[in-house]
């Protein structure tokens, strides 16, 4: 549960509380005692007749925060600005961050902590490191180096928390290498130009001579766009050495 108030522009997940002819007041999930106001105009594009076509007591959705007043506690929303894409991805990430909080109470349990106590003394500071807390165990299941500038028993307590019970996301991106030789020992070159495949991500699989299919797993698509890069590079590189004819063409992986 965030603290402050949200900024201008974030979409933020809502349960309508009341909802009257000119607007509906809605409560926001993700920050303790923060209320906002849905005006009519912002409930749906074109003319709305009845507010309750759209809204009722006790519906959850997402809106866009269009303007926070501080000085009164005032929070300004739209629901007409979200479009379904996004409203599936917010709360996918709140679901999440449901979880986040769930397993933080696991971790805080296992110290003999309060949750309080945890949220101040890392749990604050990893949100802001990962942008949510989801994230954060996320990355302390994936990596076995985590954050190793760190030490504190919260850290070990976290990171077996983490995976103990979060699956990590995996992307899959391929294509498929053409490689072929003249010489008379060319089978051997290509084997050694297949060779150059050095990491647990990429495999290579036979699709007829002389196609060999690469696919790389990685937790995202940058990581994987970086290790196919660097694995073609090697490949290349050692089929310029060898005189071995080497074409990469990409293909989606399926």
């Amino acid at each position: 549960m965030k603290q402050s108030y949200p900024q201008v522009g974030d979409l933020v997940v809502v349960t309508i509380t009341e909802v009257k002819n000119f607007g509906a007041k809605a409560n926001l999930e993700e920050y303790r005692g923060k209320e906002g106001f849905i005006h009519i105009a912002e409930v749906a594009t074109g003319w709305v007749k009845r507010i309750r076509d759209y809204l009722r007591e006790g519906q959850k959705t997402v809106c866009k925060v269009l303007n926070v007043d501080t000085s009164r506690g005032s929070i300004d929303l739209s629901l007409k600005r979200v479009n379904p894409h996004q409203k599936r991805e917010k709360i996918s990430e709140w679901k999440n961050e449901q979880k986040a909080d769930k397993l933080l109470e696991i971790v805080a349990s296992s110290l003999g902590k309060s949750m309080d106590s945890c949220e101040k003394e890392f749990g604050f500071d990893l949100q802001t490191k990962y942008g949510t807390l989801y994230r954060a165990f996320e990355d302390a299941a994936a990596d076995e180096n985590w954050l190793p500038e760190v030490k504190g028993e919260w850290k070990e307590v976290f990171q077996k928390v983490a995976k103990d019970n979060v699956s990590i996301p995996y992307v899959k991106i391929g294509g498929y290498i053409e490689a072929y030789s003249l010489s008379s020992n060319g089978i051997d070159r290509i084997k050694e130009v297949l060779g150059k495949v050095n990491s647990d991500a990429v495999k290579l699989q036979y699709a007829g001579a002389p196609r060999y299919r690469i696919v790389v797993t990685e937790p995202d698509y940058k990581m994987a766009e970086e290790t196919l890069k660097t694995t073609i590079k090697a490949m290349e590189d050692e089929s310029k050495n060898l005189g071995v004819t080497f074409e990469f063409a990409r293909n989606p992986s399926k």
